[in-house]
């Protein structure tokens, strides 16, 4: 699934066949098939491994403590940012197109559904430790989710989202932009 991932996020839907899998996996002819018998079936394996590397990302991002100041929430997101354009760029390029490929397959879009709710939960604690309304996460997330998209789609070379996101965050408390 990992190669799948990978293959997905960093060459596109139309280079994910069985035989890109495995050869991208380095596995004999016929293996993804084998455990993957459709397109469908692949898809959703790759959701589910990436729901469970997600899992470990949100694990380790939860033992983290959490914001006390509106500095510490902007660094906490600018961070998570720069991560999924940066480090974990191809695995995020693979979640967007999955996001692209659950409109027309169902059984993928109740798992890609899934993790959604764990950002908004991610957010809505961290918004309301400062005072802001639970209803403010839909906004960051939403907010989030359109910068990392900008950043794949059109890279800027020296990107940092500390700026916009410090007005943002200060705009959701209704505080005052310095």
């Amino acid at each position: 699934m990992d190669a799948a991932i990978d293959l997905l996020g960093s060459r596109g839907t139309r280079a994910l066949t069985h035989r890109a899998v495995d050869q991208a996996a380095a596995m004999p002819v016929g293996s993804a098939s084998n455990c993957f018998r459709t397109r469908e079936v692949l898809l959703c394996g790759m959701t589910d491994r990436l729901e469970k590397q997600e899992n470990a990302d949100w694990a380790t991002l939860n033992r983290s403590p959490t914001p006390r100041t509106i500095d510490e929430l902007v660094d906490v997101t600018a961070n998570f940012v720069v991560h999924a354009v940066r480090a974990d760029r191809t695995r995020t390029l693979a979640r967007y197109a999955l996001f692209l490929e659950a409109q027309t397959v169902p059984a993928l879009h109740e798992s890609m559904r899934r993790g959604h709710p764990r950002l908004a939960e991610w957010a809505a604690r961290l918004l309301t430790n400062l005072g802001a309304e639970r209803a403010s996460a839909r906004i960051l997330v939403a907010y989030l989710d359109g910068v990392i998209l900008h950043q794949l789609v059109n890279p800027v070379t020296d990107f940092d989202p500390r700026s916009a996101l410090d007005q943002m965050v200060r705009a959701l408390l209704g505080t005052a932009v310095s």
